[in-house]
């Protein structure tokens, strides 16, 4: 997704090492808080409305990523396949939409039946609001608007090969930085993109992603 001064930013990343107690593999922990915002061009309620009515719309603006059903608001992705240095992880997560509580949608990691991550592990969570009524630089003859404001907080652990510990940490983290930041921003910015298109279709509403302006 894009901010405001149409850039992409992390507004907190840090790595550490911790050890697991069962085989004293050492994993490193990315963390990264990501906030940004996309517009609708209608009132919150038809927001609402179709943000929980989720089944019919999210495995379709998910693709090109790889999307299974889990239960009734779950769902599989395989993100792509990422990597640096000559090694290479494609993320499978499981994510939970959890119905809104007191105007809050929340998004948090789940287990994927009989699936084990090789070498990482995700802790997804986020939360998204709507704001209505707000003002904007795009042109539209739409009354009103809702921004949809959202929060990402996204810890990942990696159990590198032994041939990725020997480089230097400074090297490793500012790489796991670089790499985090490139996953969510491309995988954001799609999803923003099909996600405004598909609903201002599915009421009839005009909608040109590359005619917003850059703020």
């Amino acid at each position: 997704m894009l901010l405001r001064n149409g850039e992409y930013q992390s507004l907190e990343i840090e790595a550490d090492d911790t050890f697991t107690q069962a085989n004293v593999a050492t994993l490193t922990k990315f963390y990264g808080r990501y906030q940004d915002c996309m517009e609708m061009f209608a009132p919150a309620v038809k927001v609402a409305e179709y943000l929980n009515s989720h089944s019919s719309w999210f495995s379709r603006c998910a693709e090109p990523m790889k999307v299974q059903p889990l239960g009734e608001n779950g769902y599989a992705l395989v993100i792509g396949r990422f990597g640096s240095f000559g090694y290479e992880v494609e993320p499978k997560i499981g994510l939970e939409l959890l119905p809104p509580e007191e105007g809050i949608y929340r998004i948090r990691t789940i287990p994927i039946p009989d699936y084990q991550p090789p070498g990482y592990d995700v802790d997804y969570r986020a939360s998204l609001k709507l704001i209505e009524n707000v003002a904007s630089d795009v042109s539209t003859d739409i009354g009103e608007i809702t921004r949809v404001e959202w929060e990402l907080d996204l810890i990942v652990y990696l159990h590198f090969p032994r041939f990725i510990e020997r480089l230097p940490k400074s090297l490793i983290q500012s790489t796991g930085d670089r790499l985090l930041n490139q996953i969510v921003r491309q995988v954001s910015r799609r999803l923003t993109r099909k996600v405004q298109e598909d609903f201002h279709k599915s009421l009839q509403i005009p909608f040109a992603v590359d005619s917003k302006k850059k703020r």
